[in-house]
């Protein structure tokens, strides 16, 4: 079924008021320590550049981001399937070109329901340089159902470059939010962490840097935990291990500022970790590497913790 922008606004409107919950605080998460990390193998890398992954919420389907030969730009999403989580990841599969395009396609991000996939482009049609679009599927379990994207719109995009977003469901504050990197004048670096509310007629209220995130370095990839309780970034401030490495975040609750980054050493390398997406349970975590024993230019990896205590 074909939607056109007045019917994904009128959606997203539907969302907002079905989403609305009462605050409540919830005890803190324990977890363990993430385990080494491993590479997912011949089967997703390539010789290419493969990163930016999403999981869904299923666990049995992995978006990423690739410029591997057979797509239709410089970058376009990919998707690999699994029958269970204890199968093996199948081969991937472009998203065909009601996503992608002869431009930039990448950093692919759900909402929590499945039905609306965010992700950067630079097509024509935006307001800078990358520019963040969304687009909705009617069926949760079709991954080539994606209808033609929307640009979010200036309360989200600039003049600048918008990328990595992570929409985040709030149901604490009952108001959803998105949450991007952005290269645009008035941050602290040269790519920052921002935050956008959706409003209740379904737009993006003007966004807002997160302070509390952001440094005078290069600040992106934002990646929250279910709750809204912990997010990773990646960031190439000092006091890492490599270039560029992924930091953590936590708070006490939705309504609370984020702690300072802290690096996440038992996963970082001496090369390049980015552009990380956790499992719907918060137990898995993959993401991006340039290290030693990558196939190609960025790989992609996972790691996994156990939940120690807490609900």
């Amino acid at each position: 079924m074909k939607r056109n922008t007045r019917g994904i606004i009128l959606t997203l409107t539907a969302l907002v008021m079905l989403g609305l919950a009462t605050y409540s605080p919830a005890a803190a998460h324990k977890f363990s320590e993430w385990s080494p990390p491993v590479n997912l193998g011949a089967t997703l890398n390539s010789a290419s550049w493969d990163f930016a992954p999403a999981i869904s919420k299923h666990g049995l389907s992995l978006y990423f981001a690739s410029n591997r030969p057979g797509g239709f730009g410089s970058y376009d999403i990919w998707v690999s399937q699994r029958a269970t989580p204890d199968d093996p990841w199948g081969s991937p599969v472009n998203l065909g070109p009601n996503i992608n395009t002869g431009y930039g396609d990448s950093t692919p991000n759900f909402s929590r329901d499945g039905h609306w996939m965010f992700f950067a482009s630079n097509r024509p049609g935006g307001f800078g340089n990358n520019d963040i679009w969304v687009s909705w599927r009617t069926h949760t379990d079709d991954d080539f159902g994606w209808q033609p994207p929307i640009n979010l719109g200036a309360g989200i995009n600039s003049a600048a470059s918008e990328y990595t977003p992570h929409y985040f469901e709030n149901e604490d504050a009952g108001i959803p939010e998105l949450y991007f990197m952005s290269s645009r004048p008035g941050g602290l670096g040269g790519s920052d962490i921002y935050v956008s509310a959706r409003a209740s007629n379904g737009s993006f209220e003007p966004a807002v840097l997160v302070r509390e995130l952001s440094s005078p370095q290069s600040d992106g990839g934002p990646s929250l935990r279910y709750d809204g309780r912990e997010i990773l970034i990646e960031s190439d401030r000092p006091g890492g291990v490599g270039g560029r490495d992924l930091w953590v975040s936590t708070r006490e609750t939705t309504l609370d500022a984020w702690s300072t980054p802290v690096n996440l050493r038992q996963v970082n390398s001496t090369g390049e970790e980015a552009r990380s997406a956790m499992s719907s349970d918060g137990l898995t975590l993959f993401f991006a590497s340039y290290r030693p024993g990558v196939i190609g230019g960025l790989d992609l990896y996972m790691t996994a913790r156990t939940k120690l205590r807490g609900p």
